[in-house]
């Protein structure tokens, strides 16, 4: 009896991670801004969605639950990492360029918002949460989901769209 559970488990749990793993490397990516840094923060949250598949399959919103875990790894990682003092000359290079195509320049523009306004525009626009679920995995009102979201889109849409003259 126990192994069709477990491997209807399994199956759940890989149905899941095929159908949100590039929604929660984008989200977790306009956050870091590095690519290789997002898929491990990803693939750890998502080992430990697995380890505690039985409740995260139960949240109101897995795939929030996946990015808002791997946000938290690294501000966890930062936390361990914040004395070490870097070495003269090798400063950290910038993944954006002046050239970058539409999706590039969005990206980049969602990283330039304060955390939580990117935090929002990941969670409400990228993976289509509704207002209640945004709030709920932020911990906070949802009128305050709509006010940061509101200065969210206007700031993008002062950055993105050329000023009509």
């Amino acid at each position: 009896m126990r192994k069709p559970r477990v491997e209807r488990a399994r199956k759940d749990f890989a149905d899941f991670y095929q159908r949100f793993r590039d929604n929660c490397l984008r989200a977790v990516l306009a956050g870091t801004g590095d690519r290789a840094l997002a898929e491990d923060l990803v693939a750890e949250a998502f080992a430990r969605a697995w380890a505690s598949w039985p409740k995260v399959s139960q949240h109101p919103a897995p795939a929030a639950w996946v990015v808002r875990t791997a946000l938290n790894i690294r501000v966890s990682w930062w936390r361990l990492r914040r004395r070490e003092v870097a070495l003269d000359g090798h400063e950290r290079v910038s993944l954006i360029e002046d050239d970058l195509d539409p999706n590039d320049a969005l990206l980049a523009a969602v990283r330039r918002l304060p955390q939580r306004q990117r935090e929002v525009v990941v969670l409400r626009i990228w993976l289509d949460l509704d207002t209640r679920s945004v709030a709920a995995v932020l911990g906070i009102s949802a009128q305050t989901v709509a006010v940061h979201l509101s200065r969210a889109t206007a700031t993008l849409r002062a950055q993105l769209a050329p000023a009509a003259r």
